[in-house]
């Protein structure tokens, strides 16, 4: 139609114009017809797409096309081109962990399709293959992954729980000629009645805790006081001195006797000799020093005899502690 018009204002303008006007207006429309035509037989493909031809004679043809500058048959082909980058993805479901608590979870997945299988991906699924695809198959697997772990093992085991989620993920997207670059977890939140929990056993942990901390202060508390009366007994009652050497000297008749040696031993290697005028010299003399003893010092412990230790020197040893 366009071509009879111009060839009819071709002629009008013949009759009426300059020789030759009418044969440079056709050559005119015949260079812009064929400029029109070039322009539809060509179609280019950006960098990071693919395209595929659709026939209208025979369909989805098989061929897939890189990127560059590309000859189609004008109005029986057109192409349909896809972009194979990475797309990124978040997909949030909210799932029941295996001791059925509610967890809401949020994965982002790099997909895109698989080059190599764009006819057949167009003749499954269509350009918007990954809202077809992704948010089934994700909420599937997420599902299925989670229900094996308890809701503590989220947590402990994340690392683990995100290889599983990936591994399962990719082999589904395969299967639909998806493939997945990339997938991570990026939120992993608890129902608000289990966070109240955690939050309740950390509490009593903690007051477990302060509680153990009171009592073993208080111990100390009792142990020092202990301590400070024995020192106070020390300094207002010498007779104190001599009630700690008896007991000395019950811990030390105490190990003898169990030891297979057979010793004599007189009162004063003893320190049983109360009637002795010496046995109170020495308190006094243990009272006007002071009452700088160490708590250990009648320690029995301490004052074991061995097979080649000679009786005597122990006893002599432990004699000369309280002096």
């Amino acid at each position: 139609m366009a071509q009879s018009k111009l060839n009819d204002l071709a002629g009008k303008l013949g009759k009426g114009g300059p020789p030759g006007l009418g044969i440079g207006l056709k050559l005119l429309a015949a260079v812009g017809v064929a400029a029109y035509g070039v322009n539809q037989s060509l179609y280019t493909v950006e960098g990071g797409h693919r395209a595929i031809i659709f026939s209208r004679l025979g369909g989805i043809q098989s061929d897939i096309y890189s990127e560059g500058l590309h000859f189609r048959i004008p109005w029986f082909q057109y192409p349909i081109i896809y972009d194979i980058r990475s797309r990124p993805r978040k997909i949030s479901s909210p799932t029941g962990s295996k001791d059925l608590q509610m967890i809401n979870i949020s994965l982002r997945v790099l997909s895109r399709p698989d080059s190599i299988n764009l006819p057949s991906l167009h003749k499954q699924l269509g350009i918007d293959y990954d809202e077809k695809v992704l948010p089934s198959i994700c909420n599937e697997v997420l599902k299925s992954v989670i229900a094996k772990f308890n809701a503590s093992q989220l947590i402990t085991q994340r690392q683990q729980v995100s290889l599983l989620i990936r591994k399962e993920l990719v082999e589904r997207a395969r299967d639909f000629n998806i493939i997945l670059d990339d997938v991570s977890l990026t939120e992993l939140s608890f129902g608000k009645e289990y966070t109240a929990a955690i939050e309740a056993k950390q509490v009593a942990q903690q007051e477990a805790q302060r509680a153990v901390f009171f009592v073993e202060r208080a111990k100390q508390e009792k142990q020092q006081k202990i301590v400070q009366a024995e020192g106070l007994a020390v300094k207002q009652n010498p007779a104190y001195l001599k009630l700690r050497k008896l007991r000395a000297a019950q811990s030390i008749a105490r190990t003898i006797a169990s030891s297979q040696n057979k010793v004599y031993l007189s009162a004063d290697s003893l320190m049983l000799n109360i009637q002795d005028s010496n046995f109170d010299d020495m308190t006094e003399k243990v009272y006007k020093i002071g009452t700088g003893l160490p708590k250990n010092w009648l320690d029995a412990s301490k004052m074991t005899p061995n097979v080649d230790t000679n009786v005597g020197d122990v006893a002599r040893n432990t004699a000369g502690r309280i002096v």
